[in-house]
This record gives structure tokens, sequence and C-alpha cells, in this order.
């Protein structure tokens, strides 16, 4: 058995790569779990891909684990308390994702102000010209626009919606150096105070439901929230009531909870734009993850100090 073990698989991009290394792959955790325990016992380091968790039950599975190399730049998935109390270091693949991700959420958010979607469908069906133009849509330049999370990702996407001439709320843990951007203390208020709200918080337990119905409710029926973070950061039950209510006027989305099947009331909403969870899937990006999960797992493996370390 390799010392190392790809779980849910490294993208497509590195596939070859990964078995010129001679390393092992496992489709599913189950399919890990359920390896022969000699050969779980050999494993050194898992190249993690998913957001199936990886708990203390899991670790417990791969007695001489050290190192879990997922990637992503969110972990959630991983449960690093555990991890820590193991002796087992993690490392994510942060920035190299960031411009996809931020180009993703402005992009959502101008398919929603613009209808684009329905455009096309109109000039395909035929319906531009028995039915003529398409109804009016909604402007997004110059508006209100808050960043909830102004981490890297958050300030990527916060750089391309001023360049839309808009005014920039955010709210973070601490007041962060911008360009005049207005700081709020909490979600509620930056809520009330903005057109759009963008959801760029970290995923896990201390953001779990974070953007709760009162924050969505403070938005109100002519705000639009965007989601590129995870779906654990927001009440969704909530969320659908309010997109259904006209609570709040619309929502781009690419992330859920119970992925990849998400609640079907989604299905059902016309005011909203929808995404499989791709917001880095392009093939530059993932080649660029793939290759700095392989790097942390060859320092690892050779004793160097990892490249990207979440613990």
């Amino acid at each position: 058995m390799s010392k190392v073990l790809t779980i849910n698989g490294i993208e497509q991009m590195s596939r070859d790569a990964v078995a010129e290394l001679g390393w092992a792959q496992a489709g599913s955790m189950p399919e890990a779990l359920a390896l022969p325990e000699a050969e779980r016992a050999g494993v050194t380091a898992v190249a993690y891909y998913g957001h199936t968790p990886f708990g203390g039950t899991e670790m417990d599975a791969f007695p001489n684990l050290g190192l879990i190399a997922n990637f992503g730049v969110g972990y959630d998935a991983i449960d690093v308390t555990a991890a820590d109390a193991r002796g087992i270091k993690v490392t994510n693949t942060p920035d190299v994702l960031n411009d996809d991700v931020a180009d993703l959420a402005v992009a959502m958010l101008l398919d929603y102000c613009r209808d684009m979607r329905g455009a096309e469908a109109r000039l395909r069906s035929g319906a531009w010209g028995r039915e003529g133009a398409h109804p009016l849509q909604r402007k997004m330049s110059g508006q209100r626009a808050g960043i909830l999370g102004m981490g890297r990702i958050g300030r990527e996407i916060a750089d391309r919606l001023a360049a839309f001439k808009m005014e920039m709320h955010y709210h973070s843990r601490s007041e962060k150096e911008t360009p005049g951007w207005t700081f709020h203390a909490d979600p509620v208020s930056l809520a009330k105070s903005v057109d759009y709200l963008v959801v760029a918080l970290v995923g896990g337990p201390e953001t779990a439901g974070y953007v709760t119905r009162e924050v969505l409710e403070a938005l109100g029926p002519k705000g639009v929230l965007i989601n590129i973070s995870r779906g654990t950061t927001i009440d969704e039950g909530a969320m659908l009531d309010l997109l259904e209510s006209g609570g709040i006027e619309g929502a781009g989305l690419d992330v859920f909870l119970n992925e990849p099947n998400p609640d079907p009331r989604f299905a059902k909403l016309e005011n909203a734009v929808l995404q499989p969870h791709q917001a880095s899937a392009t093939r530059e990006t993932r080649t660029e993850m793939g290759k700095l999960q392989r790097s942390n797992i060859l320092a690892f493996l050779e004793g160097r100090d990892l490249v990207t370390p979440v613990n």
C-alpha cells in the first residue's frame, strides 16, 4: 500500500500525475475505510477532496496518519481539533482559487440583475420576435453592496464590485484597511444598509447559521443575497421561506446544504440563480489547486515545512 492515499480522487487534471507518483486511490471515504487493516496502517498521508466528514473516527482508521492535505481552501469537513489531538497536520489550497470564486460571485449577481438566462431563452425560443422585447431588469452598477466576511476572497469580491461604482460596506471579525468602505460591527446592521449582500465566510461550526432569519429580514424585500461560502453559513430554511414569500427579492447561490442533492424547493424558484458548487471549477485553477495539494504532500514526505498549513 502506498504511503499516500487519495480519497474522493484529486481533480481530473492531475490523476495521471497521481498515478505516476504511485499513490493509492479510494473513490470515497467508505471505500477507504473498507481497505484491509494492514493497508490502512501503511497510510501516512491522505490527499482529500470532498465534503464527507473526516473526523476522529475516520482518522483512527489510519493509525499512522500524519497529514491530511485538503483540495480546496475550505476545510470544514475535516475536524481539525481531532487532527490536533492525534498529531495530524492539515493543509489546504488558499489563494489560487480566489479569482475564480470572486468572478462567479459577481457573475451570479450580474446574471440575477440582468436576467441573462431568461433573456437568452427569449431569443432562442423565438419569443423575442413573437412577443417583443424582454422585460426591463434591475441596474447593478452604482448600488450598495455588502461583503459578509472580508477575508482573501471577500476582498477580491469587494474590489470587483467597487469597480461597478458601488458603495461598499462590510462586516468581519475586525475592521480592515479599505479605501473608505463602511465597517459594520454586526451582520444585521450590514444587511439593513445594502441592496446586495455577498456571503464570503469560512465554513465550519463557528459560522454555522451566521446568516440568520433576522439578517435576511434586515436585507428586505428588495435585497439580493449571493452565497459562495458554504451552505451551512445561512439558515437555509429561512432563506427559502423568504425567497418564496418575497421577503427578499432574489439570490445567487453556489452552495447548499445536502450537496449534491439540495432541497427541491430551490428548483422551483424563479428568483434565484443556482450553480452546482463550481466557483473554483476552471481548468487553470483546479490544476493549481492540485499542484499545491501535491506540494504539501511531498513536503511532508520529505520532512520539509508544509507550504500552506492549517494547524
